[in-house]
């Protein structure tokens, strides 16, 4: 699977796309290189919400890497979103190019760092890594797989997926989630919301015994992805995802006009909910205007 990102993450094709490696070869050659801002954090989560997952094509028995490629410094926390994949046994190989941060690189990554951190200097030096890259991740894959483990696979659905999101008491800094448990209820459960048009994102732990969340100090007239994400042992279940915009702050209404001199007018309106200060502009209306 893979997924390229800036300030918007986008899947560009889900680990059950293809079947061959001509497929995948062909598919890489289409590949149209998407510019734009750094924001890794934000990718980690939807390769979590988005790419790891049963209707993706991710099986819960299978082992899960993700390989980052990268050639800037992360615009929000990479490190907190990167620990919640390596949590959850999710091994991540971090790749730098040109700007990349190696402090951020080597945060990111999975131990051992001398097997999962790669840096290059240019694009075209990528292809030198190919070779050693391969026979690590084999390598890795085999060692993993072959480790006795005593959990067994579990099913998706409506055993660890919770249901029903509702949205409600929206107002311009905050509203209140609620959703309906799954029936096999989780260890906790990660509640990421950000900005649909970009911006950091912004995570919540809660116990699994809890159904309901108050966000607050949001941004006023602003549309929020927010997603409900149930984690157990040895699994994460299907996330809820919902979208909601805050309310645009109160204005001021009925401005009124009195008192008029020639140097001079007195100004009233009906005040704005929860206002602290008004600012004033006055300028003189173009020749011609109505006064």
């Amino acid at each position: 699977g893979l997924s390229q990102y800036s300030s918007d993450p986008r899947t560009e094709w889900d680990l059950s796309a293809y079947s061959t490696r001509e497929q995948v070869l062909e598919a890489m050659r289409n590949l149209r290189y998407k510019g734009g801002n750094t924001f890794t954090g934000l990718a980690l989560t939807h390769v979590l919400e988005q790419n790891l997952k049963p209707d993706a094509g991710a099986r819960l028995e299978a082992e899960k890497l993700v390989i980052l490629l990268t050639d800037g410094k992360s615009q929000d926390d990479a490190n907190l979103a990167a620990q919640t994949l390596k949590n959850l046994g999710i091994e991540i190989f971090a790749i730098g190019v040109k700007n990349a941060d190696e402090a951020e690189l080597r945060q990111v990554a999975s131990e051992p760092l001398e097997r999962t951190v790669y840096n290059v200097l240019d694009f075209p030096l990528l292809s030198s890594l190919v070779g050693k890259l391969t026979r690590v991740l084999c390598t890795r894959i085999k060692e993993r797989s072959h480790k006795e483990t005593t959990d067994t696979a579990v099913n998706t659905g409506p055993q660890l997926s919770p249901t029903d999101l509702k949205i409600s008491a929206v107002t311009s800094k905050g509203m209140h989630l609620a959703w309906s448990p799954p029936l096999r209820p989780p260890k906790k459960y990660r509640v990421v919301y950000y900005p649909s048009k970009g911006g950091t994102p912004k995570e919540v732990v809660l116990e699994g015994a809890v159904s309901s969340l108050q966000l607050s100090n949001l941004t006023s007239h602003t549309e929020y992805l927010v997603s409900v994400i149930p984690v157990y042992d040895t699994a994460v279940g299907d996330g809820l995802r919902g979208v909601t915009s805050t309310l645009p702050l109160s204005s001021p209404r009925s401005l009124r006009v009195s008192e008029l001199s020639h140097n001079s007018l007195r100004l009233s309106w009906k005040a704005a909910q929860g206002a602290t200060h008004y600012l004033v502009l006055c300028s003189a209306a173009p020749d011609g205007a109505e006064d």
